[in-house]
């Protein structure tokens, strides 16, 4: 069974943070005539597929890498990597340079966490073949499968029996000094201050109309998709995966603006940094990319489906999405989640996982 895209939006009941998921329908299966989705959003099955490898720098994911080796080895495929990985990876796999890398896979696996995933987003920006994430984090809202589900993944690729999710991003063009630099955030971008150097100002202008002014620890610009993240900490909204916009949001204000501001897709804004900002860090997605004082400027609109992710269980996904969701609001670390857990019931798993 071969699937098309509808244009109906993400049904109810998905959770929030599953964002621009778009449901499928079956179609009738024609013959598989490309490996990347094609007009009207047609997956066919992907036949000897060139597959990008991403690792996280410095977890354990050796039980993957071999899963992707036999893969490799059996002849479906070819596997290939990026020279700054090859280390970790071993033997086995093709290594290449990041802008051969980006030019020739037709789907990247990404080995960590929503971290990784998040920066094999970034790599293939310029041309959003689809990421596919396996767990090796400590939560994982955007990843979806454990590593001992890889092999299984690995052959409904093959048979084309797989939902893609659009995600969108944020463009953000920072010019200070008479230098100007490009940012692509799938989660978030972020304006934060630096320990003992004050408070971020800044001033907010939408379409070229000043609209306020900010002054607080951060200032948190973000994606539907990464509305669940530092946007959700800090007591701001969660979009709807039916929106196409972002979200503008304040952290520990102390003047100016002290609550969200939701955009549409089509509004552009800027960050004016304004006086009283000796130093601040410009975040993409939590990691640090520069700095930035009074006098920087950063422009940000919305890219609409700049990314795709691979989907296998979309409604599993979303079931256990939200749980996790759920589960950051307790006051508890989550090694201290088991004590929740009854007695009685803590003994039966046990039998069970010793069975």
């Amino acid at each position: 069974m071969t699937y098309i895209e509808t244009n109906q939006r993400t049904p109810a009941g998905l959770p929030l943070f599953a964002v621009g998921v778009t449901p499928l329908r079956p179609v009738a299966a024609r013959p598989p005539t490309c490996r990347r989705p094609g007009p009207g959003g047609y997956h066919s099955g992907m036949e000897q597929p060139v597959v990008g490898l991403v690792v996280h720098p410095t977890k354990n994911v050796h039980e993957s890498i071999l899963t992707l080796q036999r893969w490799n080895a059996s002849g479906r495929g070819q596997l290939v990597a990026r020279r700054a990985d090859a280390q970790r990876i071993g033997g086995g796999v093709d290594v290449i340079g990041d802008d051969d890398f980006t030019e020739q896979v037709d789907l990247v696996v990404a080995l960590g966490g929503d971290g990784t995933m998040l920066g094999a987003m970034r790599l293939v920006a310029k041309r959003p073949v689809p990421v596919l994430g396996v767990n090796y984090g400590n939560v994982g809202f955007l990843v979806e499968i454990e590593p001992p589900e890889l092999e299984h993944a690995l052959d409904r690729l093959s048979a084309g029996d797989y939902q893609l999710e659009p995600h969108h991003a944020l463009e953000a063009r920072l010019s200070w000094s008479g230098a100007r630099t490009d940012y692509l955030a799938f989660n978030d971008l972020t304006v934060v201050r630096r320990p003992g150097a004050g408070q971020v100002s800044a001033d907010l202008s939408v379409g070229g109309l000043g609209y306020g002014y900010y002054r607080a620890d951060a200032i948190v610009a973000a994606t539907p998709a990464g509305s669940t993240a530092y946007n959700y900490a800090a007591g701001g909204p969660v979009l709807s995966p039916a929106l196409s916009g972002s979200v503008v949001t304040p952290v520990a204000p102390m003047a100016g603006i002290d609550r969200s501001v939701v955009l549409a897709a089509r509004e552009r804004y800027r960050f004016d940094i304004a006086e009283g900002t000796r130093s601040a860090a410009l975040e993409v997605d939590g990691l640090v990319v520069g700095e930035v004082a009074t006098g920087a400027q950063i422009d940000v609109r919305l890219r609409k489906d700049a990314g795709s992710v691979v989907r296998l269980d979309a409604e599993r996904h979303g079931r256990t999405g939200r749980v996790k969701l759920s589960l950051l609001d307790l006051p508890v670390r989550p090694d201290q989640l088991i004590e929740l857990i009854p007695q009685d019931l803590r003994q039966k798993l046990g039998r069970e996982l010793d069975d």
